[in-house]
Protein backbone atom coordinates (compact mmCIF):
# COMPACT_ATOMS: atom_id res chain seq x y z
CA UNK A 1 0.00 0.00 0.00
CA UNK A 2 1.44 3.08 -1.01
CA UNK A 3 1.91 5.80 1.86
CA UNK A 4 -0.87 8.35 -0.42
CA UNK A 5 -3.70 5.51 0.27
CA UNK A 6 -2.26 5.28 4.13
CA UNK A 7 -2.83 8.96 4.18
CA UNK A 8 -5.99 8.26 2.70
CA UNK A 9 -7.55 5.84 4.78
CA UNK A 10 -9.06 7.28 8.18
CA UNK A 11 -8.95 5.17 11.45
CA UNK A 12 -12.62 4.85 12.93
CA UNK A 13 -13.05 4.02 16.60
CA UNK A 14 -15.12 0.78 16.52
CA UNK A 15 -17.23 1.91 19.91
CA UNK A 16 -18.53 4.81 17.80
CA UNK A 17 -20.78 2.31 15.61
CA UNK A 18 -23.72 1.52 15.62
CA UNK A 19 -24.86 -2.30 15.08
CA UNK A 20 -26.22 -2.22 12.00
CA UNK A 21 -22.69 -0.29 10.66
CA UNK A 22 -20.89 -2.69 12.73
CA UNK A 23 -22.64 -5.88 10.82
CA UNK A 24 -22.00 -4.37 7.48
CA UNK A 25 -17.86 -4.02 8.65
CA UNK A 26 -17.96 -7.11 9.33
CA UNK A 27 -19.50 -8.50 6.57
CA UNK A 28 -17.06 -6.80 4.53
CA UNK A 29 -13.91 -7.99 6.52
CA UNK A 30 -15.40 -11.45 5.93
CA UNK A 31 -15.39 -11.28 2.47
CA UNK A 32 -12.25 -9.72 1.89
CA UNK A 33 -10.59 -12.71 4.72
CA UNK A 34 -12.19 -15.62 2.44
CA UNK A 35 -10.58 -13.55 -0.80
CA UNK A 36 -7.44 -13.68 0.96
CA UNK A 37 -7.56 -16.95 2.10
CA UNK A 38 -8.31 -18.38 -1.08
CA UNK A 39 -5.07 -16.44 -3.14
CA UNK A 40 -3.10 -17.68 -0.31
CA UNK A 41 -4.10 -21.43 -1.58
CA UNK A 42 -3.70 -20.50 -5.09
CA UNK A 43 -0.09 -19.07 -4.21
CA UNK A 44 0.59 -22.17 -2.02
CA UNK A 45 -0.34 -24.30 -5.32
CA UNK A 46 1.84 -22.38 -7.31
CA UNK A 47 4.68 -22.83 -4.52
CA UNK A 48 4.66 -26.80 -5.04
CA UNK A 49 4.53 -26.53 -8.46
CA UNK A 50 7.55 -24.71 -8.85
CA UNK A 51 9.21 -26.74 -6.08
CA UNK A 52 7.73 -29.85 -7.59
CA UNK A 53 9.92 -28.26 -11.46
CA UNK A 54 12.85 -27.90 -9.53
CA UNK A 55 12.32 -31.21 -7.93
CA UNK A 56 12.01 -32.74 -11.40
CA UNK A 57 15.35 -30.86 -13.16
CA UNK A 58 17.27 -31.53 -10.18
CA UNK A 59 16.10 -35.07 -10.97
CA UNK A 60 17.46 -35.06 -14.76
CA UNK A 61 20.68 -33.70 -13.52
CA UNK A 62 23.68 -36.03 -15.02
CA UNK A 63 20.98 -38.25 -16.77
CA UNK A 64 22.66 -39.60 -20.31
CA UNK A 65 20.23 -40.28 -23.40
CA UNK A 66 21.66 -43.50 -23.74
CA UNK A 67 20.94 -44.76 -19.91
CA UNK A 68 17.31 -44.76 -20.29
CA UNK A 69 14.56 -44.05 -22.65
CA UNK A 70 13.05 -40.29 -22.49
CA UNK A 71 12.16 -38.42 -24.47
CA UNK A 72 14.86 -35.41 -24.22
CA UNK A 73 17.92 -36.29 -26.54
CA UNK A 74 19.60 -33.48 -24.92
CA UNK A 75 19.84 -33.97 -21.09
CA UNK A 76 21.77 -30.80 -20.58
CA UNK A 77 18.66 -27.82 -21.89
CA UNK A 78 15.34 -28.18 -20.72
CA UNK A 79 12.31 -26.55 -22.26
CA UNK A 80 10.75 -23.73 -19.16
CA UNK A 81 7.37 -22.39 -19.09
CA UNK A 82 7.98 -18.92 -17.99
CA UNK A 83 4.48 -17.80 -18.51
CA UNK A 84 1.51 -16.87 -20.40
CA UNK A 85 1.90 -19.62 -22.86
CA UNK A 86 5.89 -18.87 -23.33
CA UNK A 87 8.78 -21.15 -23.15
CA UNK A 88 12.18 -21.26 -23.56
CA UNK A 89 15.23 -23.33 -23.58
CA UNK A 90 17.53 -23.24 -20.55
CA UNK A 91 20.45 -25.36 -19.37
CA UNK A 92 19.27 -27.49 -16.11
CA UNK A 93 21.14 -25.04 -13.84
CA UNK A 94 19.83 -22.14 -15.49
CA UNK A 95 16.46 -24.05 -15.17
CA UNK A 96 16.49 -24.94 -11.90
CA UNK A 97 17.45 -21.23 -10.35
CA UNK A 98 14.68 -19.78 -12.46
CA UNK A 99 11.96 -22.14 -10.55
CA UNK A 100 13.55 -21.79 -7.10
CA UNK A 101 13.82 -17.60 -7.74
CA UNK A 102 10.07 -18.17 -8.85
CA UNK A 103 9.09 -20.40 -5.62
CA UNK A 104 11.57 -17.70 -3.38
CA UNK A 105 9.01 -14.41 -4.95
CA UNK A 106 5.79 -16.24 -3.90
CA UNK A 107 7.01 -17.49 -0.43
CA UNK A 108 7.66 -14.16 -0.12
CA UNK A 109 4.52 -13.35 -1.47
CA UNK A 110 2.56 -15.39 0.99
CA UNK A 111 4.46 -14.41 3.88
CA UNK A 112 2.88 -10.62 3.17
CA UNK A 113 -0.28 -11.85 2.66
CA UNK A 114 -0.31 -14.26 5.61
CA UNK A 115 0.37 -10.68 7.49
CA UNK A 116 -2.63 -9.45 5.89
CA UNK A 117 -4.96 -12.35 6.58
CA UNK A 118 -3.23 -11.67 10.03
CA UNK A 119 -4.58 -8.01 10.65
CA UNK A 120 -7.83 -8.85 9.11
CA UNK A 121 -8.39 -11.65 11.40
CA UNK A 122 -7.54 -9.74 14.44
CA UNK A 123 -9.71 -6.65 13.22
CA UNK A 124 -12.43 -9.02 12.68
CA UNK A 125 -12.48 -10.59 16.44
CA UNK A 126 -12.62 -6.89 17.80
CA UNK A 127 -15.51 -5.47 15.62
CA UNK A 128 -17.03 -9.48 16.54
CA UNK A 129 -16.14 -7.80 20.20
CA UNK A 130 -17.36 -4.64 19.97
CA UNK A 131 -20.59 -6.28 18.45
CA UNK A 132 -21.28 -8.50 21.29
CA UNK A 133 -20.63 -5.74 24.00
CA UNK A 134 -23.02 -3.56 22.40
CA UNK A 135 -25.52 -6.29 22.11
CA UNK A 136 -25.05 -7.18 25.51
CA UNK A 137 -25.77 -3.15 26.56
CA UNK A 138 -28.79 -3.35 24.37
CA UNK A 139 -30.02 -6.04 26.38
CA UNK A 140 -29.03 -4.50 29.70
CA UNK A 141 -31.03 -1.29 28.96
CA UNK A 142 -33.87 -3.34 27.44
CA UNK A 143 -34.28 -5.26 30.77
CA UNK A 144 -33.58 -2.27 32.88
CA UNK A 145 -36.56 -0.31 31.04
CA UNK A 146 -38.91 -2.66 31.81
Amino acid sequence: MSSQQQQQQQTVNLNDLDLPSLQQVKVQLEEELSHLTQSYGKLKGAQARFLDCAESVESIKGEKADDKTILLSNVEKVIVDIGTGYYVEKTLEGAQKFYQGKEEYVKQNLEKLQETINGKQSSLRAIVNVMQDKFQQQQQQAATAK
